[in-house]
């Protein structure tokens, strides 16, 4: 038996129930994890809350996307990413759909190993972001000695886009809220307030010129200070502005007209593995909570700037 979390029906936080069911064996290509720790993240609201479809059939949802934990059952012909996996395995696993629960069967290609350097906590909340933040640096190329500036830089993808770029050598500027400032710079960025003369503070920060931009907030604010100081457009990329798209700028994402980078995403834990390994990337953790208050964390993170990742516990 596995406990997991599914949404009865289409809607908001309230739709979202503990339930226990049956876990076969693992079939061909698949294999059992034990989980340790499941990723909170927006694209989880979507799917169930019916943004993403309302199909009648995909009723009750199994919710979630990304965890980490232990291999206890190997299918016939299972591999990942990096190679054979055997039981005791200590694992991250995205797409992993339904990852709000004790224990489930996933796809094998989406099972790469859990760096040792990472906490169960952090190493759920690492895949899905931090592939983000690793599309988005891939497509503004934050070489050595370049100025990149990041909005919303104390978020989930923000904070590992700042770490990323400042790995490659890059100078980072990145924006945020009063109170999240000190942790991006806690990464060597520079940190920035948002608000009236944002343009300004970014000018004197950065007085050779921003180089490329990172927007993960999508507010007008943070397109029109970017357009403002990037001549070219095609070198600010964001993953959320999707109503900015006739101003040039690079889309990212799931959204039509964006660019999925799928090979780049799937790709993406190599660099991330690697960096965590070389204590060069880290993951915050902002708030935990059980399974069967995933409502809850829900709702925590609805409220906007969390501070971090969000995660669950069986």
């Amino acid at each position: 038996m596995t406990k997991r979390v599914v949404a009865e029906s289409y809607g908001g936080p309230e739709a979202l129930s503990l339930i226990e069911s049956d876990l076969p064996a693992p079939g061909p290509g698949e294999v059992t994890l034990r989980t340790m720790a499941a990723g909170v993240n927006p694209m989880d609201y979507k799917l169930y809350s019916g943004g993403m479809g309302k199909d009648p059939a995909a009723l009750p949802m199994p919710v979630g996307l990304e965890l980490s934990g232990v291999v206890t059952a190997v299918g016939r012909d299972a591999e990942g990413p990096a190679g054979p996996l055997s039981p005791g395995d200590e694992v991250m696993a995205y797409p992993a759909p339904g990852a709000y629960a004790t224990e489930l069967n996933v796809p094998a290609s989406s099972v790469v190993p859990k760096p040792a350097e990472l906490s169960w906590e952090a190493a759920a909340g690492l895949l899905l972001a931090g592939a983000t933040a690793v599309h988005a640096l891939t497509v503004v190329d934050p070489a050595e000695g370049r100025t990149v500036l990041i909005h919303g830089a104390s978020g989930g993808v923000g904070l590992l886009a700042v770490q990323i770029a400042v790995a490659s050598g890059a100078r980072v500027i990145g924006t945020a809220g009063e109170r999240h400032l000190e942790s991006v710079e806690r990464y060597g960025a520079t940190a920035l307030p948002y608000g009236d003369g944002l343009l300004e503070r970014v000018r004197e920060a950065a007085p050779g010129g921003v180089d490329a931009v990172v927007d993960t907030s999508g507010t007008r604010e943070a397109i029109d200070t970017s357009l403002e100081l990037v001549p070219d457009p095609g070198r600010i990329v964001s993953i959320i502005a999707f109503d900015r798209g006739d101003t040039g700028i690079k889309l990212i994402g799931g959204a039509p007209n964006a660019d999925p980078g799928t090979q780049i995403r799937a790709d993406a834990w190599r660099t991330l593995v690697k960096l965590a390994r070389q204590g060069e990337l880290e993951v915050v953790v902002a708030r935990t909570f059980s399974l069967a208050d995933a409502g809850a964390a829900h709702r925590f993170l609805a409220e906007g700037h969390p501070g971090g990742k969000v995660v669950l516990l069986p």
